[in-house]
């Protein structure tokens, strides 16, 4: 397995993330736990995860993780990232990025995750009625107490890494070191500022729906085969409006003899600002393609071509000014 170190940190991670957006949704417990084995079998020792994951409030996917940590014992070997942000209770100041809020989330989740330590606390978005001097003597706290290593972002515009950053170095804090933002060869927003302020500042970027809800997966041959899925559920949303550059996109992929889901995600290896696409598999399986593009090269005339059919976003001013 690939490592890379995690934006500026000196710590180090897997080029492949595993995400768990599905474990308790779309996959159970025991299921769940069998995909975590076959990631830490195949080397990926970083893993992404929320509280709001699972259920509504309950916690259900840092409880699944946490159930996993007891039976296998990898904790120690796992690079662990969790979110604070969304709701997770009724009450008014059960959400948010409150100092209050930062901390009650943080004991939360090692409770559920039952670890004494979250290596990447992640605000899950930008909270605009909260000041960075709260938030950031929020993280100040839990990583004196020893219960987070590292914080990140998630959802953040290039301006808002750029306040969060000097506020955190007034204050002499480390601050940012990494941003989770939506990321793949249809959505290229990010490449206009968030990509360049992140390089800039030495945030790693991990980028999330690598394959656009399947849409990137073969979803109209899978279409045309019956197959079900991901790229099926979503396909009036997330497919049609890309019918074209997506039925170019397969038609690549099968000229260069190549699986769609192994060139998305090796077209993303290769951005320089990339740390590890989040994976978020519904089997063990479906880590087996994802693990191949860490191998494989994307040529020029590739690269190239995908440019063609995904156009990029262009970096600011130069996307809108002269």
């Amino acid at each position: 397995m690939q490592r890379t170190r995690l934006g500026r940190t000196g710590l180090t991670v897997s080029r492949l993330c595993l995400g768990t957006m599905n474990f308790g949704w779309q996959i159970d417990e025991q299921d769940s736990h069998t995909v975590l084995d076959h990631a830490v079998e195949q080397g990926i020792d970083f893993v992404d995860t929320a509280n709001m994951y699972g259920d509504e409030g309950g916690g259900l996917t840092e409880k699944i993780i946490g159930s996993w940590f007891d039976k296998s014992g990898h904790r120690d070997r796992i690079v662990l990232a969790t979110k604070v942000y969304a709701p997770m209770g009724d009450g008014p100041n059960d959400r948010g990025l409150s100092a209050r809020n930062i901390i009650a989330s943080c004991e939360a989740s090692l409770r559920r995750l039952r670890t004494e330590w979250i290596d990447l606390f992640q605000m899950h978005h930008v909270d605009r009625n909260t000041g960075w001097e709260e938030i950031w003597q929020a993280m100040e706290t839990l990583t004196q107490q020893g219960k987070i290593r590292y914080a990140g972002s998630s959802n953040f515009a290039g301006w808002h890494l750029v306040r969060a950053q000097e506020a955190a170095d007034r204050r002499h804090y480390l601050g940012i070191v990494s941003e989770q933002c939506r990321y793949n060869l249809i959505q290229r927003d990010v490449e206009r500022e968030v990509l360049p302020a992140a390089a800039d500042l030495g945030i790693g970027i991990l980028p999330y729906s690598p394959l656009h809800f399947g849409a990137l997966s073969g979803a109209l041959r899978k279409q045309r085969d019956g197959v079900p899925g991901r790229a099926v559920l979503h396909a009036p949303d997330r497919v049609e409006p890309h019918r074209a550059a997506i039925s170019s996109f397969e038609d690549l992929c099968a000229r260069i003899g190549l699986d769609p889901v192994t060139v998305a995600i090796a077209w993303l290896l290769s951005r320089p600002e990339v740390t590890a696409p989040i994976l978020g598999p519904r089997a063990a399986t479906q880590l087996d393609l994802p693990v191949a593009a860490l191998t494989t090269v994307l040529d020029d005339a590739t690269l190239a071509a995908l440019d063609e059919i995904f156009p990029p976003a262009g970096v600011g001013p130069e996307a809108w000014a002269w």
